[in-house]
């Protein structure tokens, strides 16, 4: 953590401050929060809960009102702690932090009883770990959108920024697995060379492999094959333009891409990546 400037993380909090993630497992994952260390601290006592939601100015958890937590809170005219414990994707050590709310709601989750959603507004601008955390998931979300058609070619400098082990691959197509390599890729989709004969390939389903390293991470992401030729001068081979099914996308993958192309344009050097379809 702390990788990221102070002009930064501001930018990310007037950027994003008023956005709520829904903690998702897929969230959870990327964030590498520890949902078992997650606690509300009303007075000198802890609650467990699992956050539902966060924005930089905000949260909503959920937790057990059967433990006393209810009284407790009037007793303290509802001002709360709300510890978060990260461990990112990389680092050693855990990352761990109280924000300082008010819970402003409290309401039976669902049909239970026993459980209560609680709706806290943050005291003040939560920690930097915090901010860099959910900034870099908010930044990767609305840059894959905005960007999505931006290609990256399979360049070798490219797929060292990237840290692609190779651009030798593999395609599912209608569950049948193909060898192929990676042309380019892109939020929205990517280009692939493989043997084939293009008109049995339009508009098939299929699932492409990318390998990734420092982490190692394998993704299989859904798509279809929007656009298939032939390779000129190689009769055996064919052209193949993949369409991801965008909603199926991994965040992490999102981030990796968006830290790539952010860290370019940073970097002032010349952006490798080339508007297509």
């Amino acid at each position: 953590m702390g990788v990221l400037t102070s002009q930064k993380i501001s930018t990310y909090y007037e950027r994003f401050k008023e956005i709520s993630v829904t903690f998702t497992k897929d969230i959870i994952q990327v964030t590498g929060l520890l949902t078992q260390q997650v606690h509300l601290k009303c007075g000198n006592d802890f609650w467990p809960c699992v956050v539902y939601s966060a924005s930089f100015e905000s949260a909503k958890v959920v937790a057990n009102v059967k433990t006393g937590i209810l009284a407790k809170l009037q007793s303290t005219n509802n001002f709360v702690n709300l510890r978060f414990c990260f461990k990112p994707t990389g680092e050693n050590n855990t990352v761990t932090f109280f924000v300082a709310a008010r819970v402003m709601a409290s309401a039976p989750y669902g049909n239970s009883q026993d459980v209560n959603m609680f709706t806290l507004q943050f005291s003040n601008r939560p920690p930097d770990d915090f901010i860099e955390i959910m900034g870099r998931v908010l930044d990767a979300n609305v840059n894959s959108a905005k960007r999505k058609d931006v290609r990256i070619p399979m360049t070798p400098d490219n797929m060292r920024k990237l840290n692609i082990l190779s651009a030798e691959s593999a395609i599912y197509i209608q569950g049948i697995p193909r060898r192929c390599i990676l042309r380019d890729i892109s939020f929205s989709g990517s280009k692939i060379i493989m043997m084939g004969i293009a008109k049995f390939l339009m508009d098939k389903e299929a699932s492409l492999r990318i390998d990734f390293n420092d982490p190692r991470e394998v993704y299989t992401i859904k798509g279809i094959i929007i656009r298939a030729e032939g390779v000129e001068g190689k009769k055996e081979m064919v052209a193949l333009g993949l369409n991801f099914d965008e909603a199926q996308l991994p965040m992490s993958f999102k981030i990796r891409l968006n830290d790539m192309l952010t860290t370019t344009r940073a970097d002032n050097r010349t952006n490798p990546a080339e508007e297509g379809t």
